[in-house]
């Protein structure tokens, strides 16, 4: 499906828009210490603007592991963005992934808190990017 630059335009704003309220979430769940909800708020955050960025530049986003794969290919191994960025997402991924399918997976805070700043710092480097 190709989309018109006016339709490419508002999906863009709308991930964006996504991926903050997410993040937002996240830190609510950060700060009740609800460690399980935040990797799994995190890692959707994330993923909302991963999607922004593919989308914005022309790419079909399908899945999840496609968005992974296109994130890398375009913006980390074309030094575009940090390798950080990719860590953050793919780790995220998962401890969401284990959290939310293995009932015996414990998180621990540092687990989560320590993703939280880099998290805010590519929402912001990535909605600058397709700002500009």
């Amino acid at each position: 499906m190709s989309l018109s630059d006016e339709e490419r335009k508002i999906i863009v704003e709308l991930e964006i828009e996504k991926a903050n309220r997410t993040y937002e979430a996240a830190m609510l769940m950060v700060n009740n210490e609800h460690w399980e909800s935040a990797a799994n708020r995190l890692y959707y955050a994330l993923f909302h603007i991963v999607n922004a960025l593919l989308i914005h530049d022309g790419h079909q986003v399908n899945t999840h592991k496609g968005s992974h794969a296109l994130f890398g290919q375009y913006y980390i191994k074309t030094g575009k963005l940090p390798r950080l960025y990719s860590s953050v997402y793919q780790k995220l991924e998962a401890i969401r992934d284990e959290s939310d399918y293995n009932w015996a997976y414990n998180i621990t805070p540092e687990d989560i808190i320590e993703k939280t700043t880099p998290a805010r710092e590519m929402i912001d480097a990535i909605t600058k990017m397709v700002k500009e």
